[in-house]
């Protein structure tokens, strides 16, 4: 018989509803009945794509023995951490305090209060590797509250004790500098893996803020190994099995130091960061193979990730058919008996061995650079590009056929919005139409779907939209929809994010602390008020909450907004400068804080050739802490910066301007790209 998780809308949810376990969604019935019969609550979160997820609900949740121990003795709540990233915060917070370490499944133990006690993360069904067996976890927890409660409330009471940092005002902590970047630099410059790109070693990362926030280092300095660090790990991630070869996409992170082995989940969030880092670096490069990623990354998302309203889907599984990535990986014969002719090149090129890479199977990856992958197989360039694109074809129509992975169809709005900026940015680089369509589609679904009254909400599935929306949602959203008016220039949108913004600092900012928090002022009530300002696998709502108001204090010239910004920045100074990794996309809004936005404005005809040749050369010119605006240079506009902005000698007209200077209005491409190379690197150092 179906548990309450029938009931709910999370694909993670559902798929533990058929569970012998008595699960609850958290909610004020599971906490009551945890109060009202002195039971624990024994806290499962998890998500839909989560291997390990699924791994400990087949070995636990689905046995009817472990379950009949989980209903005698727990009040038991599962929750989908990425409905609720406020819980999942607090208690990961927790866990990581007891253990020094955290992950999912995370397997709390609650008083009724909510207070966490005890903690893990996967528990197996035995003993194994010196983790004991769930059963005896449950058991040992039971009998400890049953029979010692004074020493778990104890426990309790002391853990309780790692939130009260969350409350203590703000204060500055120094001033952002050149130095700042100068040492968050070196710090990522020291990290690197020199071999395989990317930083540390397994399991591997994409780390794409710390990346996006090198390659504003490198236009900003000159220094060539920015550069350097920044492509050579978006190649060797391009080339790995991180990347889907045959369908576009990358997955979460690679199980090696080499990119070779993903797991398998691909979430829209990672791709939404690398398709944003994608259309920079080609900008930066003009790399053919950088756009051409981008571009597949893109066409992923259209075509197996896009809902039929145009938000998109939050992850799909690493397992099909209880494997995981069998859906991904091929044997030789396969390829083979696919490819015909075609077979002995594609093999070659992407590492097919009969033996196989992964449980006797291959995952394809690219094991040289194009040119000389050409070079060996004694074909042109052109030639091997031909076979290579029309072997994926074939082999993707194929793998179509095969069983999928589930797919989980929550439609989250912070992730939503970080996709509809990376997809605005690589309509804009790119010129390309078809990107352009999809990210309008995607902001109309937002703001119809998703946005009641500038308050943004957290999911949407199956026509309904639901849970107030996190400081992280308001924020990405209202940076989303500036995007779109970069792409359209139609006041609207800007408008729109105001709205946004406004109710963000009205429901998300305390006085009283000096900050942002992670959950609004009316939002339930739990055992602290999160406040995680460092990034974690997306940037942290405080950074996108600064990055949005220091980008609408330049469109709007508020210089409230940009107080605010700063006040938050310094604040953060010291242990940015001290951890630079934690602050990827804080770098971010500081750079634009230390050296100053560029603004570029255009003026003029939008179907004139000669302002869509300004506005090319804007859009193919990597610009760090661009704030681009463009209008007729007439009538009232919600962009300030436009104020006062006419055409000259009859002709489109830019102007750029950085650090309260502005560069002479100029009519030509070439004197526009001459002043955004000086705009960027005129104040290096100061």
């Amino acid at each position: 018989m179906a548990n309450r998780l029938a009931n709910e809308t999370s694909p993670y949810l559902l798929q533990h509803a058929d569970n012998p376990v008595d699960w609850y969604p958290w909610g004020p019935e599971a906490l009551e009945k945890s109060r009202a019969e002195n039971k624990p609550i024994l806290l499962s979160i998890g998500y839909a794509a989560c291997h390990w997820c699924h791994v400990m609900a087949h070995e636990s949740f689905e046995d009817e023995a472990t379950a009949g121990v989980m209903n005698e003795h727990f009040v038991n709540i599962k929750v989908d951490r990425e409905e609720r990233p406020d819980i999942d915060g607090i208690y990961m917070q927790a866990v990581q305090a007891m253990t020094g370490h955290g992950g999912w499944p995370m397997t709390m133990f609650l008083m009724p209060d909510g207070s966490p006690f005890y903690g893990g993360t996967y528990f197996p069904p035995d003993d194994r590797q010196g983790m004991p067996s769930f059963t005896k976890v449950l058991q040992s927890v039971a009998e400890a509250y049953s029979e010692r409660k004074d020493g778990v409330e104890k426990s309790a009471a002391q853990i309780r004790q790692i939130y009260a940092d969350n409350l203590v005002r703000s204060r500055s902590t120094g001033s952002l500098s050149p130095q700042t970047l100068e040492l968050a630099y070196r710090g990522s410059a020291q990290r690197y893996d020199a071999r395989n790109g990317g930083f540390g070693g397994a399991p591997k990362f994409p780390a794409t803020m710390s990346l996006d926030f090198l390659l504003r280092y490198w236009k900003r300095s000159g220094t060539a190994y920015a550069l350097e660090m920044v492509a050579d790990s978006f190649r060797k991630m391009a080339r790995g099995g991180i990347y889907d070869q045959v369908g576009g996409g990358f997955s979460r992170y690679a199980v090696d130091a080499v990119w070779l082995v993903p797991h398998f989940e691909k979430m829209l969030y990672d791709n939404a960061l690398l398709v944003r880092l994608g259309a920079h670096l080609w900008q930066a490069t003009k790399d053919a193979e950088v756009r051409r990623v981008t571009e597949e990354t893109v066409t992923w998302l259209r075509r197996e990730m896009t809902s039929p309203a145009g938000g998109f889907y939050s992850s799909l599984d690493a397992d099909s058919e209880g494997h995981e990535g069998k859906f991904y990986v091929w044997t030789e014969e396969e390829l083979d008996s696919v490819l015909g002719n075609d077979a002995k090149v594609f093999k070659a090129f992407y590492g097919v061995t009969r033996a196989g890479n992964f449980e006797g199977k291959n995952i394809l990856f690219v094991g040289a650079d194009p040119r000389m992958g050409a070079s060996r197989a004694g074909i042109p360039l052109e030639d091997l590009t031909v076979i290579l694109e029309r072997a994926k074809s074939k082999l993707y129509e194929v793998r179509s056929r095969r069983v999928w992975p589930g797919r989980d169809e929550k439609i989250i709005a912070a992730w939503n919005g970080l996709m509809l900026r990376g997809l605005s940015a690589a309509a804009r680089s790119f010129g390309n139409s078809d990107i352009a369509a999809l990210a309008l589609a995607n902001g109309g679904f937002l703001w119809r779907e998703m946005v009641k009254e500038g308050r943004v909400m957290r999911s949407h599935k199956g026509g309904v939209t639901r849970i107030l929306g996190f400081l992280e949602d308001q924020a990405a959203v209202g940076l989303g929809f500036l995007s779109v008016y970069e792409l359209t220039y139609d006041d609207s949108w800007v408008q729109r994010a105001r709205q946004v913004a406004d109710r963000m600092i009205d429901l998300f900012w305390d006085n009283h602390a000096g900050s942002f928090f992670d959950t609004a002022r009316d939002a339930e009530q739990l055992i602290t008020r999160p406040r995680d300002v460092t990034d974690n696998a997306t940037p942290s709502g405080t950074s996108l909450a600064v990055d949005l108001l220091l980008q609408l204090a330049e469109l709007q010239q508020d210089s409230e907004l940009r107080r605010r910004a700063a006040f938050v920045l310094e604040a953060l100074a010291e242990p940015i400068t001290k951890h630079p990794s934690a602050f990827g996309h804080m770098l971010g809004a500081a750079d634009m804080t230390v050296h100053g936005a560029i603004e570029v404005a255009l003026v003029g005809d939008r179907d004139d050739p000669a302002f869509r040749a300004l506005e090319h050369v804007v859009a193919t010119e990597y610009v760090p802490s661009l704030v681009l605006a463009a209008g007729s240079g007439s009538g009232a506009s919600e962009v300030r910066l436009l104020d006062g902005r006419q055409i000259t000698g009859g002709k489109p007209t830019a102007y750029v301007c950085r650090a309260y200077t502005c560069d002479a209005p100029v009519t030509e491409p070439s004197a526009l790209a001459a002043q955004l190379v000086a705009a960027a690197r005129a104040v290096t150092t100061t």
